[in-house]
């Protein structure tokens, strides 16, 4: 039986595209936390947010060419760990460690303990959502999802970089930021996934058009914008989870229809 080797290649090139994009987002992961290290918080960012463009594109391209495999959902999860977990955890840290050390020794242990935390979660987080994924409802997510942690934390760095916050006020605020978003991925709270659509089905033109407005938004002030956006995203799941609880709860001092 005669093998085409040109089929072949093109086989295991459609194979190694998933986890080429995959570790694409590993790097930006590597990059931001290199990038902290020299002390420029805006390349941090930025590599922050390029890696999650491709974690959003490795799982889609490899269910797109039906290559999926245990190999690249493994990978996912320790890109996603550097990318979304350390990375983010040490370029909120340099960040405020060149601002804690006139306060004091305590402030600085409480620092790196915060960005520990953080790292932490995120490691529970994709734990946890591997142990569950074959039985968890897609249309949600169990507790944050780790990149919408690391937008949030990496959005602050780039913002109060960009507009000099400083002072105990800001770590303060920093601490703050670090702990509730690290909070909320190991929590329970239902986060949409975005995911219900049905395979095949169109999307709304209304909905595109929402596309390019959100770029377009980004572009005027990246920090404000996507800080506000996954901060909105982040609090939607314990509103909505509250909202809830509200609406099953049953009316005080309605009991049953008697007669007249």
């Amino acid at each position: 039986m005669k093998v085409d080797l040109h089929e072949v290649r093109m086989r295991r090139g459609i194979f190694l595209l998933p986890n080429l994009l995959t570790t694409c987002c590993l790097f930006g992961g590597f990059y931001a936390i290199v990038a902290s290290i020299d002390g420029n918080f805006e390349r941090a960012t930025a590599a922050i947010f390029i890696a999650m463009i491709f974690d959003g594109l490795d799982g889609r391209v490899a269910r797109l060419m039906h290559t999926e495999t245990a190999f690249g959902k493994e990978f996912d999860s320790l890109a996603d760990m550097v990318a979304f977990g350390l990375a983010p955890a040490v370029v909120c840290y340099q960040w405020g460690v060149e601002r804690i050390a006139e306060y004091g020794l305590a402030w600085w242990r409480f620092g790196w303990i915060a960005a520990f935390f953080y790292a932490a979660a995120v490691g529970l987080r994709l734990a946890r959502f591997n142990a569950r994924s074959a039985t968890q409802d897609k249309r949600y997510f169990e507790g944050l999802p780790s990149p919408s942690g690391a937008a949030i934390v990496g959005a602050f760095v780039a913002l109060a970089h960009q507009y000099d916050i400083t002072g105990l006020p800001g770590l303060i605020l920093a601490f703050v930021i670090t702990l509730l978003s690290a909070a909320l991925m190991v929590s329970k709270f239902p986060y949409r996934s975005f995911k219900d659509r049905a395979a095949g089905e169109r999307v709304r033109y209304s909905k595109l058009l929402l596309v390019p407005l959100a770029i377009a938004l980004i572009a005027a002030n990246p920090p404000v914008v996507l800080f506000t956006m996954f901060g909105v995203y982040a609090l939607s799941g314990p509103v909505g989870w509250s909202w809830l609880k509200l609406r099953r709860r049953p009316r005080e001092g309605a009991g049953p229809a008697g007669s007249v």
